[in-house]
């Protein structure tokens, strides 16, 4: 009887510990009950940009990007941000692809605007700025392309 009550002892153990894990993990990724509200944004670009990539604002995480979809009439990339409710977003914002710098991954920056209205729930960012490639601007550069002038 000792036996299956060890065992027990290490199962009860084992789910706490992987309760605690997926309660930790849920908090660290930004899904701990935190209610948002949806905005989206058309971008020429959105290199580097998935399904959870953090939106910041001001270099503060202020939400995620939910979703990511191909518009084949424009041929724009449509992201679906998710910013946390109470964060309020003036309609005459930008959206802009950034760059952690060379080495780092890309994010979502909402650079605000000065309206004193703001985005409701579902509505577009108008103003955006896809992301740039590096790869590309250091092949125009190494082609000659740089800006230098020869004369």
């Amino acid at each position: 009887m000792s036996n299956h009550t060890g065992e027990a002892v290490v199962g009860g153990v084992v789910i706490a510990a992987a309760v605690g894990f997926l309660f930790y993990a849920s908090q660290f990724a930004g899904m701990g009950g935190a209610s948002s509200y949806p905005l989206t944004a058309s971008f020429r670009s959105v290199e580097g940009v998935t399904v959870g990539t953090d939106v910041r604002m001001v270099g503060v995480k202020i939400g995620s990007v939910s979703d990511l979809a191909l518009d084949t009439e424009m041929f724009r990339a449509t992201a679906t941000l998710m910013v946390q409710d109470g964060i309020p977003v003036p309609n005459d914002s930008t959206a802009v692809v950034a760059s952690e710098g060379l080495l780092g991954g890309n994010y979502v920056e909402i650079l605000p605007g000065a309206s004193y209205d703001n985005y409701e729930p579902g509505q577009e960012i108008l103003d955006t700025q896809g992301s740039v490639s590096l790869m590309n601007l250091l092949l125009q550069y190494v082609a000659g392309d740089g800006g230098s002038s020869s004369n």
